[in-house]
């Protein structure tokens, strides 16, 4: 089964970029099975999608977090990468990377999820 692990900086400053990574285990980022999303959670609120990017490197964004989001990948690696540009103590939440699979139209696993803390 495809295991994700989250990974990056806890803490942050505001209008600092949050850089997050995302390495996947047990199947290709690239396989046309998977679509991948990163999703968040501010504490004491529900989930909140950020965005996806496709098994062929096509990239989603949510309307309201558009101008400031930027999903990527790395084939070599097997990562997947979030970057969320100046960033508000509004941006604190649980950062969770998940794999949807296509075929099944089912979410199939996610990871574990990584706090970020922006505070000055």
């Amino acid at each position: 089964q495809v295991q994700l692990q989250e990974s990056g900086p806890g803490l942050l400053k505001p209008s600092q970029t949050l850089s997050l990574t995302c390495t996947v285990s047990g199947d290709s980022i690239t396989s046309n099975y998977y679509a991948w999303s990163w999703i968040r959670q501010p504490p004491g609120k529900g989930l909140e999608w950020l965005g996806v990017i496709t098994s062929d490197g096509t990239s989603y964004y949510s309307p309201s977090l558009q101008s400031r989001t930027s999903i990527s990948r790395d084939t070599v690696k097997n990562q997947l990468s979030l970057q969320l540009t100046s960033v508000t103590p509004t941006d604190t939440a649980v950062y969770f990377c998940s794999a949807y699979g296509t075929l099944e139209n089912a979410l199939k696993s996610w990871g574990q999820g990584t706090l970020v803390t922006v505070s000055s």
